[in-house]
């Protein structure tokens, strides 16, 4: 019972900093300082939806929260993109795109919640393309701060589990690492062009 509680009250916690991470990122979106690539946050709500719903079936718990409220924030983001966001679409964004679509059909195609989660981060890893493009090109046109909160999240999204197998854990790690990547790379380029401008 103490067990549980624990994990109900770390998956409170890390869905609570989930929201406020992506508070400042709704604002600069609105401010249009930030500019989202529509493409990657398109799949990210599709993927996340999926890997939701695997997550439940294979009983991640509260672990599983932070995936619902990404969900609903990352439809909002898409829908805020469409009209703000960044407008480039090279033909890597197109490739990106339909790589993670083809993903996302493997999925429906197969219902394995594991092949799920596996596609689904590989479709992620597509996905992140378009944006990773446009951000070490315009690395001030994303916010900071809603990414660096993204990796921490999810540390604590692994000790809210419920349960510890391959379909809950393969997502929640690869967006630490996918996130902090694109945290320091952020940064990095952040240095570079404040180095040349200097």
């Amino acid at each position: 019972m103490l067990m549980e509680n624990y994990k109900v009250i770390i998956g409170i916690f890390a869905s609570v900093i989930s929201v406020i991470g992506y508070i400042p990122y709704l604002r600069d979106i609105l401010k249009k300082k930030t500019k989202p690539h529509v493409f990657s946050w398109l799949m990210w709500s599709l993927g996340a939806g999926i890997v939701f719903a695997a997550q439940i079936v294979k009983g991640a718990g509260p672990g599983a929260w932070v995936m619902g409220v990404a969900v609903v924030i990352s439809i909002l983001i898409t829908i805020l993109a469409a009209f703000q966001g960044e407008k480039k679409i090279t033909i890597t964004d197109w490739i990106a795109f339909g790589g993670s679509l083809l993903g996302l059909i493997a999925w429906i195609l197969t219902s394995n919640p594991l092949l799920a989660v596996i596609l689904i981060t590989i479709s992620d890893a597509l996905a992140f393309i378009p944006t990773f493009r446009k951000t070490y090109y315009k690395p001030y046109e994303e916010t900071l701060f809603t990414w660096l909160i993204s990796s921490v999240k999810f540390i604590f999204v692994l000790f809210a589990l419920d349960a510890y197998n391959a379909t809950t854990l393969l997502y929640p790690i690869y967006l630490i690492l996918s996130n902090s990547s694109f945290t320091i790379m952020m940064l990095a380029r952040r240095k570079a062009l404040s180095k040349i401008t200097d």
